[in-house]
C-alpha cells in the first residue's frame, strides 16, 4: 500500500505538526500573558514571597514551567526529534515512541525546575534573614551571570553541545526498539542538554518563568549554539557578555538586568 504523502508542515520541518503547533501554542500564552500583565504573577518573588503555600506555588510554578520547557527547550531539540522519527517509523505505534521520549526529555527538565524552585526559596529565605543581602540585592544577580557567563568556558558545556550538535550520531548510540527505549533515549538527550543550557536556564528563571523577553533571547541563543552552523563561534563571546554585565551588576547597585 502506498504512503499518504506528507503534510506540508512534515514535509518543511520533519517532525509532527502536532509539536510545531505545541511550541506555538506555549509561545502564544507567553505573549498574552506579557500583554495582560499576568507574567508577574508566575515570577518566583510573587510565588514565594507573601504569595501561596509553598506546596502551591509549586503547583503554579511546575506548569509554568512546562511552557517554558515547550517554548524554549523543544525548539533547539528538533533535529534530534526529527532524526528519532524517522528511525522509529518501522516500529509499531511510532506515536507512542514518540510521546515516550518527548516524556523523557521533559521529566529531566522538570525534576530541574523542581529543584530549581527550591533553591530559590532558600535564597529568598536567606536573603530574608540577611539584613546585608537585603540591601544588595544586586549581589544574587550578578552572581547569576557571572556563574552563567563562567560555565560558557567549561568543559562540560564544550561536551554537552556537542552531544547536542550531533542527533544522528547520538541516536545511534542511545537508539533502542520500544516504549522504555525512546524513554531512556529522551532522559538521556534531557541530561545532555541540560548539561549545556541549565546556567542560561538559571537566568530566565531569575528574571521571572514567563519574562517574554528573556525567553525569547534566551531561546534564540539556545537554539543558535546547538542547532546553528556557526553555534560554536557564539559560546565564548556569550559567556565574556554575561561575565561583563554580572561584574557591572555587582558594581552598580540598581543597574541589574534581571527583574528579580
Amino acid at each position: 500500500m502506498i504512503a499518504a504523502p506528507p503534510r506540508e508542515t512534515e514535509r518543511r520541518f520533519g517532525v509532527p505538526p502536532v509539536l510545531i503547533g505545541a511550541i506555538a501554542a506555549a509561545w502564544a500564552v507567553a505573549v498574552l500573558a506579557e500583554l495582560s500583565g499576568a507574567a508577574h504573577l508566575l515570577h518566583h518573588d510573587t510565588l514565594i514571597e507573601g504569595g501561596p503555600p509553598v506546596w502551591a506555588a509549586l503547583g503554579l510554578f511546575v506548569v509554568a514551567w512546562q511552557l517554558m520547557i515547550v517554548a524554549m527547550m523543544l525548539p533547539s531539540s528538533l533535529p534530534l526529534i526529527r532524526t528519532f522519527r524517522v528511525a522509529a517509523a518501522g516500529q509499531s505505534r511510532p506515536a507512542r515512541q514518540m510521546a515516550a521520549l518527548l516524556g523523557g526529555y521533559a521529566a529531566v527538565w522538570t525534576g530541574f525546575g523542581v529543584l530549581a524552585f527550591f533553591f530559590d526559596v532558600a535564597v529568598h529565605r536567606t536573603v530574608d534573614r540577611s539584613a546585608w543581602l537585603t540591601a544588595h540585592p544586586q549581589v544574587i544577580a550578578g552572581s547569576v551571570l557571572v556563574l552563567a557567563g563562567a560555565f560558557q568556558f567549561s568543559d562540560l558545556k564544550e561536551r554537552c553541545l556537542s552531544e547536542c550538535r550531533h542527533p544522528g550520531a547520538f541516536l545511534l548510540q542511545h537508539y533502542g526498539r520500544g516504549v522504555s527505549a525512546a524513554f531512556r533515549l529522551g532522559r538521556a538527550h534531557g541530561l545532555f542538554c541540560l548539561g549545556c543550557c541549565w546556567a542560561l536556564m538559571l537566568v530566565g528563571f531569575a528574571a521571572g518563568v514567563a519574562n517574554l523577553w528573556w525567553m525569547a533571547a534566551l531561546t534564540a541563543v539556545m537554539v543558535l549554539e546547538k542547532t546553528g552552523r556557526d553555534g560554536d563561534r557564539l559560546v565564548a563571546p556569550l559567556g565574556a557578555a554575561l561575565i561583563l554585565i554580572g561584574v557591572l551588576t555587582l558594581s552598580a547597585p540598581g543597574l541589574s538586568i534581571l527583574s528579580g
